[in-house]
């Protein structure tokens, strides 16, 4: 979760939206990412896409099983759609996240049985370091927009 949160900081230093990411597979990170929504101006550049197009990338293959997936926030439904859909064996997020978490807080989309892969969920990993990092930002943000 650490590097997570080091990409998180690279993200929230572009401006964007502090939520980090990384792939492991077999101990080793394979590949990395953070929200680019702002740079790219492409709704579909949240961290968990990103680093799991560069883990297919890498492994040469869609189907990332056998691998973690490490996030700061609780995976969307566009991305936990993305996680069933690679075959990712087992997912950890730091915080929840009350008005988009797809995981767990507003859906259980990882562990639905109606769907044709589930995988395991960790929560609360440096829950409240990652739940501080967004709540500092979004205050930074507002007090910018009063200023």
């Amino acid at each position: 979760m650490e590097a997570a949160l080091d990409e998180a900081h690279l993200a929230q230093q572009r401006g964007e939206v502090p939520v980090g990411c990384v792939v492991v597979r077999d101990g080793e990170v394979i590949a990395r990412g953070h929200n680019l929504r702002e740079t790219s101006q492409d709704p579909t550049s949240h961290a968990e896409l990103i680093a799991i197009r560069g883990a297919a990338a890498r492994l040469g293959s869609w189907r990332l099983t056998g691998t973690t997936l490490y996030v700061t926030l609780e995976p969307c439904a566009m991305c936990a759609g993305a996680l069933v859909h690679a075959r990712v064996d087992r997912v950890v997020y730091g915080c929840d996240d009350p008005k988009a978490g797809a995981v767990r807080s507003l859906y259980n989309l990882g562990v639905d049985g109606k769907l044709n892969h589930r995988f395991e969920l960790s929560t609360g990993v440096l829950g409240e370091t990652c739940s501080a990092r967004l709540t500092a930002f979004f205050r930074a943000i507002r007090a910018q927009s009063r200023a």
